[in-house]
């Protein structure tokens, strides 16, 4: 950690004078140290020769550490993942903190030293920024906003009007991990064991795939806030267009099974940070999970469902039981402040 002249973020901090500076020096441009950051201009000047992706993403989670990240690192894969979903490979992003007065300068260091490890293991860039400090009361320690921009993928084209009857559904790995391992650390709960997020950066899986794969990936998405339940829904509200899912198929770390069960709660519909569900053709969908189950972090890849003309716009599930249900889209908050 840098040598600094305090130990708490006061509203100072955010003034823009003396104090910003030296929060902004040592803090801010000796960690994220690049060419197009050290121009310390309002934006960055970037390059790019072929179609590009843009995201953008605020991330207000609590507690701000967790098991298996603190918002810093989700942060950054958030907005990572976000851009590979369209097809494209992350370059550079943006970095904004709204910081509540009285926060330790030990964890905001803490949570910039995981966003740059987090930057770097997925090869981007942060070129540009902003800070600000508000009145204690008025946060809730730490808001952090990043945005993100990559170039498309030669071979990209994804769409939901790309998917058609008969398309396979494939997930990259365990469902409901994130919102559980947030679950575990609020007062009052105590798991046996400990559970940890899966944030991560997805995009160089992303690359791999495209590269074999190409047009016969027609959608990818990250279901985050409201679970693979909501993103479904989504997804078939917009194709108007059934989906079928197997329960049987669908992959969960059993801790995390029987967390939701102790909690009452449907692992559809809780937080993921760190899988992706492809909209594939039928006829490569074997192949393509064959190849994710080689690539890191999608060891439990599994077809789970398929796109079909009946009930246009609904979600069904076949149960473990062999019963069929109706999977609507999340009322409400089922797990608060996981993103």
């Amino acid at each position: 950690m840098p040598q600094l002249d305090f130990d708490i973020i006061t509203l100072g901090h955010g003034g823009g004078g003396l104090l910003t500076n030296n929060l902004l020096d040592k803090a801010i441009f000796e960690l994220f140290d690049n060419e197009k950051l050290q121009t310390r201009h309002d934006g960055a000047v970037l390059s790019f020769k072929n179609k590009v992706a843009l995201s953008t993403d605020s991330f207000v989670i609590s507690p701000i550490f967790f098991p298996g990240g603190n918002i810093g690192e989700l942060a950054v894969n958030g907005t990572v993942n976000d851009v590979a979903m369209c097809g494209a490979q992350p370059k550079y992003i943006s970095l904004a903190l709204i910081i509540e007065e009285g926060l330790p300068v030990t964890e905001l260091w803490d949570i910039l030293v995981q966003v740059k490890a987090t930057a770097d293991k997925a090869g981007v860039l942060v070129v540009t920024g902003d800070t600000k400090v508000v009145e204690s009361g008025k946060g809730d320690k730490i808001f952090i906003n990043t945005t993100g921009i990559g170039e498309m993928h030669s071979k990209a084209e994804i769409s939901t009007h790309n998917i058609k009857e008969g398309d396979k559904i494939i997930i990259s790995g365990n469902v409901a991990t994130h919102g559980i391992a947030i679950m575990s650390v609020r007062k009052g709960l105590e798991f046996e064991t400990t559970i940890e997020s899966d944030t991560c950066n997805l995009n160089h899986t992303i690359v791999e795939l495209l590269d074999e794969f190409g047009t016969d990936i027609h959608l990818m998405r990250d279901p985050t806030r409201g679970g693979v339940a909501s993103t479904f829904n989504e997804i078939a509200r917009d194709i108007k267009m059934g989906i079928n899912i197997h329960q049987s198929n669908i992959p969960i770390d059993s801790r995390v099974d029987s967390a939701c069960e102790i909690l009452g709660l449907d692992p559809l519909y809780v937080a993921n940070e760190g899988i992706f569900i492809a909209f594939i053709e039928a006829s490569k969908a074997d192949d393509f999970v064959r190849k994710l189950n080689t690539l890191e972090y999608g060891s439990e890849a599994a077809i789970i469902g398929e796109v079909v003309n009946e009930h246009p716009a609904k979600v069904v599930l076949t149960s473990n039981i062999g019963g069929k249900r109706v999977v609507n889209m999340q009322v409400g908050e089922q797990l608060p402040r996981i993103c």
